[in-house]
Formats: structure tokens, sequence, C-alpha cells
């Protein structure tokens, strides 16, 4: 037989023994009802001021990252800033290029324009020889363009020199400062007939001599000085440049001068070719 222990409770032991506990909790409230305030504010002094320590905390932490964030967005937009300025810096580049080589353009287009009686070509100097000026220059374009040894060579204001060697798509240009060079010129307006000469040296000062003018001579600075009808190699009419200083020569029959030259030779990018052949002789 078994035993079942529900049967063997009182409901009535079962009511009193909860209520004396409902008693015993309402004195047990009511007699220590001041500790447990006391520990309350006790429990509010101590602890809100760390809880209010851990919310600054909370909030410095927050808003370093808030900041860490926005760093980090301005470093993307920086670089990307950087990318679009080496981009615009790049763009300047080319225009620069690109107006500096229309600028070429528009000079031999007006050299163009100022001697019309001669047929031209346009070609590119893409090297030169080892000095600081353009002595010695190399052209991209040769025999297949209809160049030829002897062709003449303009830029700037006037001429620039004369092909030595010509290839099928090259040319070698022999500067009119070349130490080698000797050419028949005339001063305008007075006609009076020179000869030019080549030096690298007093090309240094800016200036080319001119020799074996006439003492009697009507020449002053500021004239023209022109390749003459008398040369065998250059065409005539074509500006070498214009007289900067006159002396006269210890033979006292003749007067030597120095030209300031049509073209600067310490750069040159584009230069005109004249096609038309000069009458071709010994000298120059």
């Amino acid at each position: 037989m078994k035993f079942d222990k529900r049967k063997d409770i009182n409901p009535k032991y079962l009511f009193l023994t909860l209520s004396l506990i409902c008693v015993l909790f309402l004195l047990l409230s009511f007699f220590a009802g001041r500790q447990i305030s006391a520990v309350k504010e006790i429990t509010v002094k101590v602890v809100s001021p760390i809880q209010k320590g851990i919310n600054s905390i909370g909030l410095w932490f927050d808003s370093k990252l808030e900041n860490l964030k926005e760093i980090e967005e301005l470093n993307e937009e920086n670089d990307k800033l950087k990318e679009e300025i080496a981009t615009y810096k790049e763009q300047i580049t080319i225009y620069e290029n690109q107006l500096a080589e229309l600028d070429s353009l528009r000079e031999l287009y007006a050299l163009d324009e100022s001697y019309p009686e001669f047929n031209k070509i346009g070609a590119r100097v893409y090297s030169k020889d080892s000095s600081s000026w353009f002595s010695t220059f190399y052209i991209d374009k040769g025999t297949d363009d209809g160049l030829f040894e002897g062709a003449n060579v303009m830029c700037g204001d006037g001429l620039a020199g004369i092909i030595i060697e010509c290839n099928a798509d090259s040319s070698k240009v022999r500067s009119v400062i070349n130490d080698s060079t000797k050419i028949s010129a005339k001063i305008l307006p007075s006609n009076s007939i020179c000869t030019l000469e080549g030096n690298i040296s007093t090309y240094e000062d800016g200036t080319l001599i001119v020799k074996n003018i006439d003492k009697d001579a009507d020449v002053n600075e500021g004239d023209k000085v022109v390749t003459s009808h008398i040369s065998e190699r250059y065409h005539p009419g074509i500006t070498i440049g214009y007289i900067d200083n006159i002396e006269y020569d210890s033979n006292n029959l003749t007067k030597t001068a120095y030209i300031r030259t049509a073209v600067d030779f310490n750069n040159i990018n584009d230069v005109l070719v004249i096609t038309d052949k000069p009458d071709t002789g010994g000298g120059e």
C-alpha cells in the first residue's frame, strides 16, 4: 500500500503557516526599513558616481571613435583630392606643352609669311651636339621629304643654318654660330658687303662677328644683316641678325661689327627648311 503525503497535510496548518510568513515579512519591512534606506543611500552615493564615470568614459570613447571615423573619412577625401591635383597638374603640363607648341607654330607661321618667295617645309629638332648651344643639331626630315644637302634652315626671325648631311628621314644642320660657318652677307640699308663668321666663343656673349666692312660704309647700330646675293650656298635676303657694336680695324681700311642673331641658339624646337635649291658653288 502506497503512502500519499498530500493527504497528511491539513489545510488549516498550511493556511496558518502562510499567514505567519506574511506577518513576518511585514514586521521585517517595518523594522528594517530605515536600515534598507540607509543601504540605498550609501549605494546611491557610491554607485552613482561610478556609474556617471562609466557613462562619461563611454561617451568619451564614442566621441573618439566618431573622431577617428571622421579622420578616416578626411584621409580618404584627402587622398582623392591628391589624386585629382596630380591629374590637374598633368593636364596643366599637357596644356603648357600644347601652348608652347602653339607659340612655336605661330612663330613659324609668321616666319613663313615673311619669306613668301620660298617654298618651305616644317621640321622638328630631335637632337643636338654636346655643346651648350645649338651649334650642330638634327631634324626629323630628310630626302624622303624633299630635303637635300645645302638646304637653308630658318627659325626665330631668320637664318638658323644649313643642312650638311641628309638621310632618308633625318638631316644634320650646321648653325650660323658654328666655328666653321662663313657667310657672305650685306648690311641694310647701306647694302655694304661683309663676311659673317661663326664663333662659339663670341656667341657666349650673345654676339657674332661681321668682318670686312668698308671703313666708309654708312653702318649704324641696329642695322639689319642679311645673306647677300653673292653667297652661293644661301638664298639672298634672309635675316641673320642686327648690328650691336662697330669697331674700326687696325688697318684703317675696314670695320668689324658684332651682331645679335635673329635666332636664339639656346633653344630650338621647330624649323622651316627651304626646299628651293640656291645657286651652288664653292663658297658660302
